[in-house]
């Protein structure tokens, strides 16, 4: 028998790390930049925390070492994209690489090295209610913190000035830069949010869901962000279902593992990436004809009115 309460904290834990890349990432896109270097910047946030801690005995600087180090990574892609024009598909896709490789390279030698434990901020009293204090109450500051990021980030871009002038940026580079907004300084402030973002989310991976470093254990996040991003059509509230629905297959299929289910396991592994690609599929569907319908409705509307 699989437990739901269990069940439903593991999906929390799990969709984490990809809610705080793909938020990163909603900005990014928000702001007219397409960065396909998540996952490269995730991995790196990934081992700059957990070397960080393993050295220090300190989770909070092994955090800001996981967003130093996307960030870091994004800096490059900025410069690369916005100051040398280079083309940010390309330039997305060889910083992945760029990163998985030099996050192997720097984490040699720290495969199963001990890390401090991460705290649990409420009480113990809270966390041992029955059913709502595992699910509520058990969590990490951080995942705490993603949840909130959602809805911060979400009325941040529909009711505040800063939230107008990166939508601006994103939707008309050249009417932006008439009212006298700085486009590239725009646009690299919201490249560098989203590495932190995508490095923080790496290092919840290594320090909290894992507790260990490990070579390639992103494994597909950061391209799971970017899908949760076009899933969410660039809403925040959107993004948090997507990431719970991830974390809610990727979850059950550890627990169909554990109970021996008779499926093949490399079926069970790759069950949240289908999903995730049948999702797109359907919608990116309804999406094409929605955009096919949308011209005979228009002159439906117009031969009423005449």
């Amino acid at each position: 028998m699989i437990d739901p309460v269990t069940l439903i904290v593991a999906l929390v834990t799990i969709s984490t790390p990809v809610l705080l890349a793909a938020l990163g990432e909603l900005i990014v896109e928000k702001s007219g930049v397409l960065n396909l270097g998540v996952e490269g910047m995730m991995i790196m946030g990934a081992v700059c925390g957990f070397i960080v801690a393993n050295q220090s005995g300190s989770i909070t600087l092994a955090f800001i070492a996981g967003m130093a180090g996307g960030a870091g990574l994004s800096v490059i892609f900025a410069i690369l994209t916005q100051f040398l024009m280079s083309n940010q598909v390309a330039t997305g896709l060889a910083l992945t690489l760029f990163g998985l490789g030099l996050a192997a390279l720097l984490g040699v030698g720290y495969e199963g090295q001990p890390i401090p434990e991460v705290a649990k901020p409420l009480p113990e009293m809270l966390r041992n209610i029955p059913v709502i204090g595992p699910i509520l109450f058990s969590h990490d500051l951080v995942t705490y913190l993603a949840i909130g990021a959602v809805f911060a980030i979400g009325y941040v871009l529909k009711h505040t000035r800063m939230g107008l002038v990166i939508r601006a940026v994103g939707e008309s580079h050249d009417a932006a830069h008439a009212l006298g907004y700085k486009v590239v300084r725009i646009r690299c402030a919201a490249i560098l949010f989203g590495g932190a973002m995508a490095g923080l989310g790496g290092a919840f991976l290594s320090l909290v869901y894992v507790e260990n470093w490990v070579q390639g254990m992103t494994a597909g996040a950061g391209w799971i962000a970017l899908a949760l991003v076009v899933f969410a059509a660039w809403k925040s509230g959107r993004v948090l279902f997507g990431a719970w629905l991830f974390g809610g297959i990727a979850a059950l299929q550890l627990r169909l593992q554990a109970a021996e289910v008779p499926v093949p396991v490399s079926l069970l592994d790759a069950s949240p990436y289908l999903v995730t690609i049948i999702v797109l599929v359907v919608m990116s569907s309804d999406r094409a004809k929605a955009a096919i319908n949308a011209p005979a409705a228009l002159g439906k509307t117009f031969h009423a009115s005449g």
